[in-house]
């Protein structure tokens, strides 16, 4: 069994704990959303087909985002719990694991790049213009992807060590190139060849590979965690271990892709501006929203690490002190949403009927934060609890079930107007299914710990 007074999850005061931890991931992950706005800022520039081509590739990028945070949950789950249990053995094992099965996914992601990225494309949109100018891009993203899998496993894997500034310091270099690369790539600055919506992938890509590069290195140096790759062979107990959280995960965060086409789907019945003004509203609550999950990335590992040495007060601590700063962050978000619309549309060029569309949108949605923030936490402490399938449930009514429904019965009785208020209604709903499970499910876990000490 690991000395607990070893490791700073299991004995710092969680106020400090959660604040120390939480801040890198969230400054990481709202570097990361300002660069996917200031992206789509430059992209607006080339005009709205521009800009709703990026939109339309959204949902096929989501697909890339549900492989490596579902893995990255699993991983971090697995890894917290047996540094928690004192079993580094299965640790080690599980960061090599995580590794491997990013290598594979690359692998996949060139193939579709290659071959099935014009099929994609055409789900969306019959004119030939808007289909070239977004296979362009998602093809670049797509055959390039290696570099981001590799990347968020390393992050991962150092996150669930208590290792949050590492990866924060990467991605923050990878977003600064990124945002230097986009205007000279896109407009063709300083010698290169104008290259479109093509140099902004162009320019994301590279600054994943910086990202990728920077992790390397640490893990060179840093040897609370063993990566053995050379003599590798799958661990069935391992893979299961792993995949019992990440499915459900890698499931639960493809919802996002399958919500988003969806949604692109009944909007561009009314318009090419509705779909531009959903991609708009994406990039910009990714400001409110990425902050939330880099906390989550801490709260999983702090979590996980003393559901794994089964402390109870501290279980709960990390919940109640991590949804209430969740919490913060979503009002906060709310206030921004309500009083800062129109200079927020604005950053994107948006012509008269994007702002007329836009900014009811965006009003209407933001109502959802605060609730979107209870669900969030729960469903990111049931992946660190190792309970994806439940994890998976409280995701299915937030982005599928409810919403797509709901979504298309409001546009066909209302329009637009209607159609943003199927935000409300899946968010309310997947508070009322996840508060009374996590109570449950707390309630059991902890008595049946009472039991096992007697």
């Amino acid at each position: 069994m690991s000395d607990l007074r070893q490791n700073k999850m299991g004995t710092e005061s969680m106020t400090k704990l959660v604040i120390g931890m939480s801040l890198p991931p969230i400054f990481s992950m709202f570097i990361q959303a300002m660069y996917n706005v200031v992206d789509s800022i430059f992209v607006s520039k080339l005009g709205m087909e521009a800009l709703t081509a990026v939109s339309l590739a959204f949902p096929m990028q989501q697909i890339l985002v549900a492989l490596f945070v579902g893995t990255g949950a699993g991983t971090s789950s697995i890894i917290a719990r047996r540094l928690g249990s004192g079993d580094m053995e299965t640790a080690n094992k599980a960061a090599s694991h995580s590794i491997i099965i990013s290598i594979l996914y690359s692998f996949i992601m060139v193939f579709l790049g290659l071959f099935f990225t014009d099929f994609f494309v055409s789900i969306f949109t019959e004119d030939p213009y808007l289909q070239s100018l977004t296979s362009q891009y998602l093809r670049i993203i797509l055959i390039f992807s290696f570099s981001n899998f590799i990347y968020h496993a390393g992050m991962s894997i150092l996150q669930s060590t208590g290792n949050t500034l590492t990866p924060m310091l990467a991605q923050l270099v990878g977003a600064i190139a990124n945002i230097i690369l986009d205007p000279i790539m896109i407009f063709g600055l300083l010698g290169f060849p104008a290259m479109g919506v093509r140099g902004a992938a162009y320019a994301t890509v590279i600054g994943q590979l910086i990202s990728l590069i920077i992790i390397f290195y640490v893990f060179k140096k840093d040897k609370s965690i063993e990566i053995k790759l050379r003599g590798f062979k799958f661990e069935k107990v391992i893979l299961k271990d792993i995949f019992s959280v990440s499915l459900p995960a890698i499931v639960m965060q493809s919802l996002a892709s399958v919500m988003i086409s969806g949604l692109n789907i009944i909007l561009i019945s009314f318009s090419e501006a509705a779909v531009s003004v959903l991609g708009i509203y994406f990039k910009l609550q990714s400001f409110v929203f990425m902050p939330v999950f880099g906390m989550m990335q801490a709260h999983r590992a702090i979590i996980g690490y003393n559901f794994g040495a089964k402390n109870k007060e501290r279980v709960l601590g990390s919940l109640k002190t991590t949804l209430i700063f969740s919490l913060i962050i979503m009002v906060l978000g709310t206030l921004i949403f309500q009083f800062l619309t129109e200079p927020m549309l604005n950053l994107f060029d948006s012509n008269e009927e994007m702002m007329e569309i836009g900014i009811n949108a965006l009003r209407i949605i933001s109502w959802t934060f605060a609730p979107a923030a209870v669900g969030i936490t729960i469903s990111s402490t049931f992946q660190a609890f190792g309970k994806g399938i439940l994890s998976l449930i409280i995701s299915f009514a937030r982005q599928l079930i409810v919403l797509l429904p709901a979504a298309y019965a409001l546009s066909k009785i209302g329009g637009l107007d209607l159609f943003w208020y199927s935000f409300t209604i899946s968010e309310i709903a997947a508070f009322l299914i996840s508060v009374p499970t996590i109570i449950y499910y707390l309630k059991s876990t902890f008595k049946y710990w009472n039991t096992q000490s007697l």
